[in-house]
């Protein structure tokens, strides 16, 4: 499969599943169509309830959720879950996932607006974001971009090592503690090596 894969996997009157291979995840994808405006604090509500819908369904199948987003791109808005197992997440695990919560978004219909929603992997990528992310990640490797030069790179990688409200620390490779602060941080997340 590329990263242009599309399968086609059931239809309704409101809605339209497909199932994509984007890179290295799969993407469970349900069309949705209602109007409605937004604004910022629309965005954070979205995300809590819909995380406080998924957790309980994702507990029940052994996964774990790694993020929630409710994002504008190229004039669609699209309600991503990031969920993983060990092992890693398949393609049906997306799918069953994305079939229960949709039920569930249906019934309680809080989102205002017409939206996209897709269940998938977080891919090999993934930035860590919110506390349980550095949790998870504690003991890995990581990779880290600042915003300006630090030491004469903007690059980094090390094992995470620490974490607080302001500050990540990893050891490089020759075992020297580096200390982050998080404003300067760019983008972290699990390093990776093809």
């Amino acid at each position: 499969m590329n990263g242009s894969s599309l399968f086609f996997v059931a239809a309704h009157p409101s809605k339209a599943w497909f199932i994509t291979f984007v890179g290295k995840r799969f993407c469970a994808r349900m069309h949705f169509g209602k109007k409605g405006s937004f604004t910022l604090s629309k965005r954070e509500s979205y995300e809590q309830k819909t995380e406080a819908i998924l957790l309980p369904i994702l507990k029940k199948n052994g996964f774990d959720l790694w993020d929630v987003e409710y994002v504008k791109e190229g004039g669609t808005w699209y309600l991503r879950a990031y969920i993983d197992k060990p092992g890693g997440i398949m393609v049906d695990d997306c799918e069953a996932v994305s079939r229960e919560l949709s039920d569930i978004l249906d019934e309680k219909d809080f989102i205002d607006d017409a939206y996209i929603l897709e269940v998938s992997s977080p891919g090999l990528g993934r930035p860590l974001k919110k506390e349980r992310d550095y949790e998870k990640s504690l003991g890995k490797e990581v990779e880290i971009r600042t915003y300006r030069m630090l030491e004469g790179k903007k690059e980094f990688r090390g094992i995470l090592k620490e974490y607080d409200k302001n500050t990540v620390t990893i050891e490089t490779d020759n075992a020297r503690m580096q200390t982050f602060e998080k404003k300067e941080i760019a983008l972290i997340r699990l390093a990776f090596d093809f």
